[in-house]
């Protein structure tokens, strides 16, 4: 096995032929493949898998998910299916025995989060949700300057993401079945991002109002989080506005900001001035913005499952946990009821 040999490429098995695992695949393609190898893809149909496999010369395909979570050549299992599947494809991919990189929101809601984190732990297995946003370079450096105070006590924190989807055309964002909603989709990013600036702690307050669709998903939602010791955050998340999609992290001595995509950001205004961190150059166009940043979440993996962990301490499952019942409080203040 990769995890004994720390000389080996780590050998992925990718879950779901999904535009987000073709994007994925080239972030990985960036990396030395010394570092890391495509072996397999699974989906639900086999042309689908093939069709991506052939685009980047991947040797297996398979057309059913079960198939990939028993292939023994694989050493770790990136999910990128819809949100309301991703519960059962990580247990499956668990149950087999395989480390698994989820994406978010690793599930619906705090009860099936809680239910992949204890069947992973039982298992023994590395597990962990893909908030790519925490590896990105410019984001380690953030971290960085809080934690030796370059902007004091941090007491106020704003993060915005907001795009109008087209009206009248049907979109998964709106679709109670396929996971919609404005919280689960990209809020999910504003609230880790707050989080994370306040090291993981429970807020004290949660305070949430939203506009719904026509089916009772979320469009638009407005939360107020208070933290103790005096500290403030406010987000704002939509898919029916444009919004500045920036981070703001303001302390007793100076401010930060992420600008627009905070989310996978190339650059941090500092007080001491514009920092950049430019991503590598993708061997093939992908179809969201800046996805070759995936690298930098796919290199954490890599340097936890040779050190034998499991799970990463920069997005650590209790802290997954906790931005999950964030969630769900949100959408139980707001009216969702889908995502029960």
């Amino acid at each position: 096995l990769f995890i004994n040999n720390l000389t080996m490429a780590l050998r992925w098995g990718i879950c779901s032929a999904a535009k987000i695992s073709h994007d994925f695949i080239v972030a990985l393609k960036t990396l030395p493949d010394t570092s890391h190898q495509v072996v397999a893809i699974g989906a639900r149909s086999l042309e689908s898998a093939q069709k991506l496999a052939t685009t980047h010369s991947i040797p297996r395909s398979y057309g059913s998910y079960d198939e990939l979570a028993n292939d023994p050549e694989i050493d770790v299992v990136y999910i990128g299916t819809i949100h309301p599947a991703h519960l059962s494809s990580a247990r499956m991919m668990l149950e087999a025995g395989k480390p698994v990189l989820c994406e978010k929101p690793l599930t619906m809601n705090a009860d099936d989060t809680r239910t992949l984190i204890k069947l992973a732990r039982e298992k023994n297995l590395f597990f962990m949700e893909g908030v790519w946003m925490r590896y990105f370079p410019a984001i380690v450096e953030l971290r960085r300057l809080i934690r030796e105070d370059a902007i004091g006590k941090v007491n106020y924190v704003n993060v915005t993401f907001g795009f109008r989807i087209k009206s009248g055309v049907k979109n998964r964002l709106t679709e109670p079945e396929l996971g919609g909603g404005a919280v689960l989709d990209i809020g999910i990013y504003c609230i880790n991002f707050v989080s994370m600036v306040f090291g993981g702690e429970k807020p004290e307050k949660i305070h949430a109002k939203g506009i719904l669709s026509s089916n009772e998903t979320d469009n638009l939602v407005a939360i107020t989080l208070t933290y103790p010791r005096d500290r403030i955050a406010q987000i704002t998340c939509s898919i029916i506005s444009d919004l500045p999609c920036e981070a703001f992290v303001s302390g007793t001595k100076g401010e930060i900001k992420v600008p627009k995509r905070f989310w996978c950001p190339t650059k941090l205004e500092t007080p001491d001035g514009i920092k950049e961190f430019p991503l590598p150059k993708p061997y093939l166009p992908t179809n969201f913005a800046n996805s070759e940043g995936f690298c930098y979440e796919a290199e954490e993996v890599r340097h936890c499952l040779q050190e034998g962990k499991k799970e990463s301490a920069v997005m650590p499952l209790e802290e997954t946990q906790l931005v999950a019942e964030i969630m769900d409080e949100v959408m139980k203040q707001v009216g969702v009821i889908h995502f029960k």
